[in-house]
């Protein structure tokens, strides 16, 4: 019988997911030493990783709750079969994309501040805060007007399962995709093209797993070919974005910006992006929902069922999108 590892916070309804040829282990922060899992579910968070694994003996396959596992990679021995959650999250982080999006083009912080200012701006009186907090082109005239997403061109880049649910959700509002991957295929360009095509983005999402290619991949050089007025959403990892150069481009008013992630993460107190013109922030909240466990653990209890019967596993984890 296969020994399946999970935290013992786990709700004991979800262990209902997994086949009857597992034994289920649920396991304490720290398990007792010399535990036998073969099929391990690790939890959240890096540092509870680091102290369960050493309790274990026997790890096979380690099955993360989450799309992202750069931190996994580098905690654990390569010799460890371990597959990501892509796919389990694609609903939760599209829609923040959406949302960033068009929060941004409609410049919900701003009038969010002129709300609480109390007083009735519209576009026709905002400009005076606009020009404050947002920075953009210092001029008197035309005040703010919001935008439409209609007709704008929205890179993709980190065109894979998430990626994929970012443009169909964006698909009906009538927009143009650009798509940018690893690999060339139909439809799809290389990230060795990607300065070639920034100039042409209207939005450019960055959807994209930490890794040695694209850490540094948005820096000084990719912001300045970004069209004016441009806007960058990153709902991939902090370091993907160089953030001294990402500073200095919306103070400049050369682009806008919606992240979900920062470099450095947690975002300390008094930290300058804060205080950043043009940004929206959200603190790593992309992936949240009411089932942002229960779909990664519906996914694992399959790869149980795989792992048990012989079949390949899904979404082995390996550098590349």
């Amino acid at each position: 019988m296969v020994r399946v590892g999970v935290p013992e916070v786990v709700p004991a309804e979800w262990l209902n997911f997994f086949p009857g040829e597992a034994e289920i282990v649920r396991l304490a922060p720290v398990p007792e030493a010399g535990t036998q899992i073969d099929f391990w579910i690790p939890p959240l968070f890096p540092k509870e990783v680091a102290a369960m694994y050493p309790q274990l003996v026997g790890v096979k396959v380690v099955q993360a709750l989450w799309a992202g596992v750069d931190a996994l990679l580098a905690m654990l021995p390569p010799d460890l079969i371990l597959c990501d959650a892509q796919g389990a999250h694609d609903i939760a982080t599209s829609e923040w994309v959406v949302a960033a999006i068009l929060g941004s083009l409609k410049y919900f912080p701003l009038y969010s501040e002129v709300q609480r200012s109390g007083e009735w701006r519209g576009r026709w009186k905002a400009d005076g805060a606009y020009q404050a907090m947002q920075g953009l082109q210092q001029v008197s005239y035309p005040p703010v007007q919001v935008e439409e997403l209609f007709g704008k061109t929205v890179m993709i880049v980190g065109y894979g399962s998430i990626g994929r649910a970012i443009e169909a959700r964006l698909a009906p509002f009538g927009v143009e995709f650009m798509r940018v991957a690893r690999r060339a295929r139909e439809g799809i360009e290389p990230v060795s093209h990607l300065r070639e095509l920034l100039p042409a983005a209207d939005v450019v999402v960055l959807i994209v797993p930490q890794t040695a290619e694209t850490k540094a991949m948005i820096g000084a050089e990719e912001l300045r070919l970004m069209k004016q007025g441009s806007l960058l959403v990153n709902a991939a990892r902090g370091p993907v974005v160089v953030t001294d150069a990402l500073l200095e481009s919306l103070k400049a008013g050369r682009i806008r910006a919606a992240i979900d992630v920062t470099d450095p993460e947690p975002l300390p107190d008094g930290h300058p992006l804060w205080s950043a013109p043009n940004l929206l922030i959200t603190p790593h909240v992309a992936g949240s929902s009411p089932r942002f466990l229960e779909r990664p653990m519906r996914l694992a209890a399959e790869q149980v069922q795989r792992y048990i019967k012989g079949e390949p596993l899904k979404n082995v984890a390996a550098e590349g999108y």
